[in-house]
């Protein structure tokens, strides 16, 4: 199994030639990239780079994974892991939503470098530069890997999409804006009012 070594390791004058690449990208390829404060992603071989997320993104991502230490991960019931943090979902898919969830009986996929296979929640934090990439792109990837559940944050209407796979597709997705009740975790909620 290939391992990625820390992107430290590279130093910044050796990028790639990102505009250029015609072939589909690989994992050695992903781990040839030089630190440089962006997002890069590899979705079915091809390379997305996005902008460094703005501070209210952050702050928000930041009470999340405050609902989810209190309610998810100090009783026990499973981990939350933040990006930055590689999830290798398939061949040809390494992905960095903001929030990985896994629950307790899957801790196993958490690797020391990367998640390797498909975890029980995936959370993405819209942001202008990627609205249509969440909701879009990387929502149909989710779907077609088996992601039991994925959010999609919207600080703009302050709401969370809730999408739960079903016979293999997400339906239409619950819209959340009060309280949320975890999908992959039934007796899990959190009072949204203390994230908005």
């Amino acid at each position: 199994m290939l391992r990625c070594r820390d992107r430290t390791d590279f130093p910044l004058t050796t990028a790639l030639p990102i505009s250029t690449r015609r072939r589909r990208w690989t994992y050695a390829d992903y781990c040839k990239i030089p630190p440089d404060r962006k997002r890069h992603e590899i979705i079915d071989g091809r390379h997305f780079v996005s902008p460094s997320p703005r501070s209210y993104h952050q702050m928000l991502a930041a009470l999340l994974i405050g609902e989810f230490l209190d309610f998810v991960a100090r009783p026990g019931l499973g981990e939350i892991v933040p990006a930055p943090f590689d999830v290798h979902l398939v061949r040809g898919t390494l992905v960095q939503p903001d929030l990985v969830v896994v629950t307790a009986q899957n801790r196993s996929l958490i690797g020391e470098k990367k998640l390797t296979g498909v975890p029980d929640l995936l959370v993405e934090i819209l942001s202008p530069s990627r609205r249509n990439y969440d909701r879009r792109i990387k929502r149909m990837k989710y779907e077609r890997a088996g992601v039991p559940e994925f959010w999609i944050v919207d600080p703009r209407a302050r709401c969370i999409e809730q999408y739960v796979l079903r016979d293999g597709k997400y339906g239409k997705p619950v819209m959340c804006t009060a309280s949320i009740r975890l999908h992959v975790l039934p007796g899990v909620e959190f009072d949204l009012k203390r994230v908005w």
